[in-house]
């Protein structure tokens, strides 16, 4: 099959978070299968900087109402996948992907939605003809809109597919703000209305099919508490709603091979994870002990990863025999409490206002036990480089973490880690309880637990079989 992978962020191109992941390693997969996949992103400035790439085409014009762009299409390899950049200096060439860092940019609405135009554009100035145009999140989502309006006969067979990594970032703007759409406000108007228009609705209303990163999220989805309110959107389409678990790059996360770590090990031998852990409170000065459990948090500081559950009983966490090391940005409110809370307890708790990929392979390493209490968790990719590591998860039963993580109380024979369900601190705090308790009076059971969550995959060559039944089931279905 032929796929259009259009997306706003790739790994090792540009990137702020899981997206990327799933863009980079998908596609190779799918690659893999034998499916002629190719991706098209916005050229930012970090890649124009480091990749100065020719243009491919002559310059293209796209001309929306009395608005025309004028824009060039580059190329480079991504391992297997080809990859076109639309590069439009107004847009994409300054600091930052969707912010400055702080606030987002006013004219975030315009750029994706050229964007989105411009991908389909260049579809048709390299004359590839997609089975599926598989789109993913709000940046992208007008795809399937616009697909639906192209009256040139080229995208005739064409299907679309809309991959919801975070339903909770649906793009919500006004049409005055998006001149690229003038030809279409009419009809957005009368879709969305209210002078309002929200992306991601748009791309539940026209996709021909409609999935999420874990098939529990999409099951959430089309609740009334787990939809982010778009719930008569995803209930109207219900039956074309499913989900698809993502899976993990074991190659670059493998702690026998992992070149960040000061010790490797495997499941047959974890010494070196007491060699990583000592490194760890060493370096982050904690006292160096390994009879004392670790617990890592390494994430953005929001609401979203839980600390609505976890900050207001950090003190009596802190109480027991525990070290705790928090890693992340973010809510400068959720860090001023982080800071303050740990230093009260400088012997057992350090948190650090920042981050870099090696002190996140070494938290992941060096930690007994891995924190997510989510408020909601598409997928989730730390809870699986966790259990690639040896590293418990302690995670709240939402989403992906849902799929990935199997609860001691629950099933003890296959447990991988520690699960609470209600979204309160105090199901947060007596998880944690039961977490140390298991650690403390049972040594055995924990190395068993860790060896068994280390031998877990979650790989990207089943997600990707799972990717193409989805658009072949499309393509049945549609007459494809």
């Amino acid at each position: 099959m032929k796929v259009l992978f259009v997306v706003s962020e790739v790994e090792d191109l540009a990137k702020t978070g899981g997206l990327a992941d799933v863009a980079k390693s998908l596609p190779i997969a799918l690659r893999a299968l034998g499916h002629d996949v190719r991706i098209v992103k916005p050229y930012y400035k970090e890649m124009a900087d480091k990749f100065k790439l020719p243009n491919i085409t002559d310059e293209q014009h796209l001309v929306q109402g009395d608005k025309e762009y004028r824009f060039n299409i580059k190329r480079l390899e991504l391992e297997t996948v080809p990859v076109y950049c639309i590069d439009y200096p107004d847009y994409f060439y300054r600091a930052g992907l969707y912010s400055d860092g702080y606030q987002p940019f006013g004219d975030n609405a315009e750029r994706f939605s050229f964007f989105s135009l411009a991908a389909l554009q260049a579809a048709k100035a390299l004359d590839f003809q997609p089975d599926i145009v598989h789109c993913n999140d709000w940046h992208t989502s007008l795809c399937c809109f616009l697909l639906k309006q192209d009256n040139s006969g080229f995208f005739a067979h064409t299907k679309s597919l809309l991959t919801v990594h975070n339903g909770a970032f649906q793009g919500h703007y006004r049409f005055a703000d998006i001149p690229a759409l003038k030809p279409y406000h009419e009809l957005a108007a009368q879709i969305d209305g209210h002078g309002q228009l929200n992306f991601l609705r748009m791309g539940i209303l026209y996709a021909d099919k409609i999935n999420a990163v874990s098939p529990n999220y999409g099951a959430e989805l089309l609740t009334p508490l787990g939809s982010h309110h778009l719930y008569h959107e995803f209930h109207s389409r219900a039956e074309d709603v499913s989900g698809i678990l993502n899976g993990c790059d074991y190659q670059q996360w493998d702690p026998s091979t992992d070149p960040w770590l000061p010790a490797n090990y495997n499941a047959d031998s974890l010494q070196g994870k007491q060699q990583c852990k000592a490194a760890l409170q060493t370096e982050v000065g904690l006292p160096v002990n390994e009879r004392v459990p670790l617990i890592g948090m390494l994430c953005r500081l929001t609401e979203q990863k839980g600390f609505g559950y976890l900050l207001p009983i950090l003190n009596q966490l802190l109480q027991h025999n525990v070290q705790l090391l928090v890693i992340g940005t973010g809510d400068p409110v959720i860090s001023d409490v982080l800071k303050y809370t740990a230093e009260q307890h400088p012997d057992k708790f350090v948190f650090r206002n920042d981050f870099s990929t090696r002190m996140a392979h070494l938290l992941e390493a060096g930690s007994d036990f891995f924190l997510m209490p989510s408020l909601f968790e598409p997928c989730g990719l730390n809870q699986m480089y966790s259990l690639a590591f040896g590293t418990v998860p302690i995670v709240r039963a939402v989403g992906g973490l849902k799929d990935t993580v199997l609860d001691l109380q629950h099933l003890p024979e296959r447990a991988t880690g520690f699960v609470f369900d209600a979204p309160e601190s105090n199901a947060l705090l007596n998880c944690l309880r039961r977490a140390l308790l298991f650690y403390h009076e049972y040594p055995k059971g924990f190395v068993q637990m860790q060896k068994r969550g280390m031998k877990t995959r979650f790989t990207w060559h089943d997600a990707a079989l799972n990717y193409q039944a989805l658009y072949q089931d499309c393509g049945r279905k549609f007459g494809g």
